[in-house]
């Protein structure tokens, strides 16, 4: 081999030499490959998507939200009904049997401890006396009328203070080893709201032959008086949690075209972003690719997202 082609490999050999460690020097490393593949997949569809300015985005009550990390339930379904707190119920009975002369209480009326409820005239003094509210709270029945006779055997009134309610929930049989005192329930009212979140503070030693389940109960805070007693609820009691890096609402998903989609905001934009899913519970499902914390994304309303994709589909058609 000659000098000069010597010379010629020796240089070739330092200019790939040179080029790897150019490529691999501090500062120039890739991206994390989750984001590479999240970024290739956007790419990929990035032409997929709707234009939708903010207020169109409004009308429509499509809610924006942010992807983020979450915390999944595995949870059994139980039903149950509020009931007034019996630890701050008083049942308001006459002294003596008599007629009643006077009501200044009805029902749904809030009274101060001491409050006068009614006057009645004693069958066997002749005289009147006071009935007088023995506690604070709320006024739930009332079982006289002015002009008749009250006997001493049964309630004139009720008063509850009803600041505080019970949620007894039903729990078959096959459920109670699962169930201990202490473990988180989210009650659902019904009325669109937040679940309350609340802790079992009472398993019943004894069960129902007619249903085979035994109660359940929570004690719940009431001082905005969300909860009204006699109504049914249902409860989600938690058995086990698990955290997991990215969440999103279980309303948002879609399908296009038989894939599992996400709609991402992208300025006045909605993109369809594919996701692969993993964990779910009733609420929430996890996004273990496609989808990265912080990400903003269509929750509420969707659909109309997809309707509108299909819109203009439908249009670059014809």
């Amino acid at each position: 081999m000659t000098t000069i082609s010597r010379t010629v490999i020796a240089i070739g050999a330092l200019i790939v030499l040179a080029a790897g460690v150019y490529a691999f020097a501090p500062g120039k490393s890739a991206p994390p490959a989750k984001k590479e593949a999240v970024a290739e997949k956007e790419k990929d569809h990035g032409d997929e998507g709707v234009e939708m300015s903010d207020a169109k985005v409004a009308a429509a009550g499509i809610e924006i939200v942010s992807a983020s990390k979450g915390t999944l339930r595995d949870a059994l379904q139980l039903n149950g009904i509020l009931q007034p707190n019996q630890e701050a119920l008083v049942q308001v009975t006459p002294r003596f049997p008599g007629v009643v002369r006077e009501i200044r209480k009805r029902i749904g009326d809030q009274v101060e401890k001491g409050e006068l409820l009614a006057k009645i005239e004693s069958n066997q003094s002749l005289t009147v006396y006071e009935m007088r509210a023995p506690i604070a709270g709320t006024v739930i029945d009332r079982q006289i009328s002015l002009g008749e006779y009250a006997s001493e055997q049964k309630p004139a009134f009720t008063v509850a203070d009803i600041s505080t309610v019970w949620v007894d929930l039903s729990v078959y049989r096959r459920d109670l080893p699962r169930v201990k005192l202490g473990d988180t329930v989210l009650i659902d009212i019904g009325d669109g709201g937040k679940p309350i979140e609340a802790k079992l503070s009472y398993i019943s030693p004894i069960g129902s032959s007619d249903t085979q389940s035994a109660l359940a109960r929570a004690v719940v805070s009431n001082d905005d008086l969300r909860l009204r007693a006699g109504l049914f609820v249902s409860g989600r009691l938690i058995l086990s949690a698990k955290e997991v890096p990215v969440v999103v609402r279980a309303e948002a998903l879609q399908t296009v075209e038989n894939r599992n989609v996400v709609f991402v905001r992208n300025g006045n934009k909605f993109e369809v972003r594919d996701v692969e899913l993993g964990s779910r519970d009733p609420e929430q499902v996890e996004v273990v690719f496609g989808l990265l914390e912080g990400d903003k994304y269509a929750a509420k309303n969707s659909f109309v997202v997809k309707a509108e994709l299909a819109k203009g589909s439908a249009s670059h058609e014809h």
